[in-house]
């Protein structure tokens, strides 16, 4: 039970755990792809940011004021009126910066080398000024993003071109830079803190990060995630393990990556796993100690009723239920104790029969020791009762010589046979002798009459079953009486049974001295074999069921039924 216990919860705890592997495995796939999304939104807002820098670059460089002032400056005016015109577009510059909150600096190169700035006065390098001019010329007019190098900063960089009205005649006035705040626009178009990682965006050309200015991956790390063609995935670096989700750039060449710490990010879906499997643990363990103390409250009562039973086999019957059963409840309906109910119940009943089976063996001892004792020296006696009977004939005394045959052959029936059973017939020729033995005595006082219909004659009956009822008959009915007593003997059959009846008009008994008289209690003055011992000697033979009924009422008489299976007799012929 404990290893089946074991089993099922073994079998619902994997189970569990692999529908929860499977839903966090799930959940991961979900959050993996939700940070690549809003990393790609994040992106598109970036770039969006910077196309309206990028058409303020053309806005400023088609402006009329600064294309009227650049185009003076071509004419080598005197240095008031170069002063008067680099101030004009000073202050145009200054209108445009101030609009844009993304604007760091603005600085315009003209083509007489003059540098013009708004914005923040940090100044441009003469080496990046140029660097600057080829790269914006290259470009013949369009923007160029340029990245400023270790200082991560952005420059969008546009060559400007001269027109009139519609007419572009393609003249180069000068050199646009606007340096960009890219730190802010991506501030402001992410919703990402420190802790939680950090948003490269990376030049794929150059393989250089445009922001931020100090980056958690290496040089070769960086090269080697943007070369991956996966969108997001889990790897280990040099400072740990990060959750990397990137994306390309439709708009320039770069590629945003989202470096986040695993740790930091699935720290609380960690813990949680964690602590799932912990209380499917407890839970199991739990389970088995339920399971062990259940299995042990219904395997150790057995076993002890096993042990009792195992006694009981090896032949230990002497205080078995008072000694081993102890308290057993009668009011308890499950099954150990129904267990204990009916073994408590089997052991009565097995010492019942013992005792039972004991007594019915002393009755039987008994029986055969008074028989043993009837038959010494019978062949002596039955000489004897001859002689006697040739001189009653010698001396013509008829009367003693009917007495002496009477008592030979009932002496013969009653020692020589040894059978349990005779025939009805025989029976009634031990009754004739009997009756014939006391009619010498009783004369005309005791009347016998037998009642048995034809047929009835070879049914088999136990041995000296009518015999001591007609003596008990005419001990206690015709004895103490001077009147005449009829004694009656009917045979009945009715289906599978055999009913013998003996009855007498004596002064009969009550109901309280029958009661008494059954069970014992009333010692009676007759020394032969009584109606107890014709009960037991039928219920030997045949089974409890069967057995003597008496009727009797005082000053009404007496009647005996004995009650045995109807059995029929063999023919044998001599």
């Amino acid at each position: 039970m404990i290893m089946l216990i074991s089993f099922l919860l073994l079998l619902s705890f994997l189970f569990s755990l692999t529908v929860l592997q499977y839903v966090y495995r799930i959940y991961d796939q979900q959050i993996y792809e939700k940070a690549s999304e809003v990393l790609g939104m994040s992106s598109i807002s970036i770039e969006n940011e910077l196309k309206e820098l990028e058409q303020l670059s053309f806005t400023v460089v088609s402006d009329e004021q600064i294309q009227q002032s650049l185009r003076l400056l071509l004419n080598d005016p005197t240095p008031y009126e170069r002063m008067v015109l680099h101030n004009k577009i000073i202050n145009r510059l200054v209108a445009f910066a101030g609009a844009e909150k993304y604007v760091y600096t603005m600085m315009l190169m003209d083509a007489r080398d003059g540098v013009m700035t708004a914005g923040n006065r940090e100044s441009f390098s003469q080496s990046l000024q140029d660097q600057l001019k080829p790269l914006a010329a290259g470009a013949k007019g369009s923007n160029v993003w340029h990245i400023q190098g270790s200082k991560n900063s952005l420059l969008a960089v546009r060559q400007i071109k001269s027109y009139t009205g519609s007419t572009f005649t393609l003249d180069n006035l000068g050199t646009l830079v606007i340096r960009i705040r890219i730190d802010r626009i991506i501030a402001d178009s992410t919703d990402h803190s420190a802790k939680d990682g950090q948003l490269i965006v990376a030049d794929a050309s150059s393989r250089q990060a445009v922001y931020p200015e100090e980056v958690i991956l290496e040089q070769g790390e960086l090269s080697q995630i943007i070369d991956l063609p996966d969108a997001y995935h889990t790897e280990t670096y040099g400072k740990g393990t990060y959750f990397i989700a990137k994306t390309n750039s439709s708009y320039m060449n770069w590629t945003y990556i989202n470096a986040t710490p695993f740790s930091g990010m699935f720290r609380q879906i960690t813990l949680v796993k964690r602590l799932v499997v912990i209380i499917f643990a407890c839970i199991l363990l739990l389970g088995l100690l339920l399971g062990y103390r259940l299995a042990r409250s219904v395997v150790r009562p057995i076993t002890k009723l096993t042990g009792r039973m195992r006694r009981i086999e090896s032949g230990d019957l002497d205080n078995l239920e008072e000694q081993s059963l102890g308290i057993v409840s009668q009011t308890a309906e499950d099954e150990v104790s129904q267990l204990n109910r009916t073994f408590k119940m089997m052991i009565r009943r097995i010492r019942e029969l013992i005792e039972e089976n004991y007594a019915k063996q002393l009755v039987i001892r008994d029986t055969e020791l008074k028989a043993l004792q009837a038959q010494i020296n019978p062949h002596f006696l039955y000489n004897t009762l001859e002689s006697i009977n040739w001189l009653a004939k010698l001396n013509k005394q008829s009367k003693i010589s009917e007495m002496v045959e009477a008592l030979g052959y009932l002496l013969r029936s009653s020692i020589g046979i040894k059978e349990p059973l005779i025939t009805l017939d025989k029976e009634l020729s031990i009754v004739q002798s009997y009756v014939t033995i006391q009619k010498t005595r009783f004369e005309e006082r005791l009347d016998l009459q037998l009642e048995v219909p034809g047929g009835l004659e070879g049914t088999l009956i136990p041995k000296l079953t009518l015999q001591p009822l007609i003596e008990n008959a005419i001990r206690y009915a015709l004895e103490p009486n001077i009147e005449p007593c009829r004694i009656l003997v009917s045979v009945r059959q009715r289906e599978q049974m055999l009913e013998l009846t003996v009855s007498d008009t004596g002064p009969g008994m009550t109901a309280e001295f029958i009661r008494d008289l059954q069970q014992g209690r009333i010692q009676t003055r007759g020394q032969g074999i009584g109606l107890a011992n014709i009960t037991e000697r039928v219920q030997l033979l045949f089974g409890q069921e069967w057995g003597t009924v008496i009727e009797s009422e005082p000053g009404a008489g007496t009647t005996i039924h004995v009650r045995i299976p109807y059995l029929k007799g063999e023919e044998r012929h001599v």
